[in-house]
């Protein structure tokens, strides 16, 4: 066997040389001796990942991508059942943006339909679960993706993975801090200002602010996008600055599709922090581009 190769001809096991002893441990040879062992030794540690990074048949890929999409089906489901006997909590934390307009939030909202408090709840429970799972989904959907990457791409894939949830958990918090009251508070004035009262069901609520915060954290992965295509040189920092007129009209646009409201305010503070992390995203593109030039 290699390994013991090695062995043999550290202990004089091998066949006689034609150089003289005090030849057959020169530097050159040491150097040999050193390399062999070498890879014989990363042959022998090589882990389970580095397995799996040789070539496989279609359908092994096809039973791994069917074993990925069973465990995220398994940790969703795990995640609704964690999330159920939390609903009357998330509840109350989504009724908090209400104390803006009401003294009593959990009186505000109405529901008229016999089923209401369970479409409330489920509405809950899903979106939580969905929100909950996100960082395990993307680590399960990484190993998937992870040994087919160079490892150049490796290493930016698992900047990028950390990177995705906190830009996400920013735009969930960014959504639920500052956008959620100010779109209360503007709407209930709006109501109002027309003469009417407000009495807004319950089920509408719940549904417009899980869409706002879903849809805050999504639009925070944008400039995310944007680094990697930077990275991977597909996009140069001189190309973004020069279209920064036309980023600003399509991140408006998309700030206008994205937030449920009509109200130009939730549209600015989903649009304000993008075009800043547009800006954050040429200045670090340039630094990949003056790295990469040393």
């Amino acid at each position: 066997m290699p390994h013991f190769s090695i062995v043999k001809r550290i202990s004089g096991g091998a066949a006689p040389s034609a150089h003289p002893p005090h030849e057959k441990f020169g530097k050159e040879s040491l150097i040999d001796l050193w390399g062999e062992f070498s890879n014989h030794l990363v042959m022998a540690f090589q882990t389970e990942n580095e397995m799996r990074d040789q070539p496989k048949p279609f359908l092994q890929h096809l039973e791994e991508l069917r074993w990925t999409i069973v465990r995220c089906l398994a940790v969703l489901v795990a995640a609704v059942l964690v999330c159920v006997p939390f609903a009357p909590v998330i509840f109350k934390w989504l009724c908090a943006p209400l104390s803006k307009v009401s003294s009593h939030p959990e009186m505000f909202l109405r529901s008229l339909d016999v089923t209401g408090a369970f479409s409330i709840a489920m509405q809950i429970v899903l979106w939580s679960a969905l929100i909950i799972s996100a960082p395990i989904l993307i680590l399960f959907i990484g190993a998937f993706v992870f040994p087919g990457l160079t490892l150049r791409e490796r290493g930016m894939a698992r900047v990028a993975f950390i990177s995705a949830f906190l830009l996400f958990m920013l735009g969930v918090c960014l959504g639920y801090f500052v956008t959620l009251p100010i779109a209360v508070m503007i709407f209930y004035r709006l109501h109002a200002w027309m003469g009417i009262q407000a009495e807004w069901t319950a089920p509408s609520y719940v549904s417009f602010c899980m869409q706002l915060l879903l849809l805050f954290g999504l639009a925070f992965e944008v400039p995310l996008g944007i680094i990697v295509l930077g990275y991977f040189r597909l996009v140069t920092s001189s190309f973004l600055r020069s279209k920064r007129r036309h980023a600003v009209v399509a991140i408006l646009i998309l700030a206008m599709v994205l937030t449920p409201g009509p109200d130009v305010i939730s549209q600015i503070i989903m649009a304000a922090p993008m075009l800043v992390l547009y800006e954050a995203c040429i200045w670090i593109i340039r630094l990949f581009e003056r790295r990469n030039s040393t």
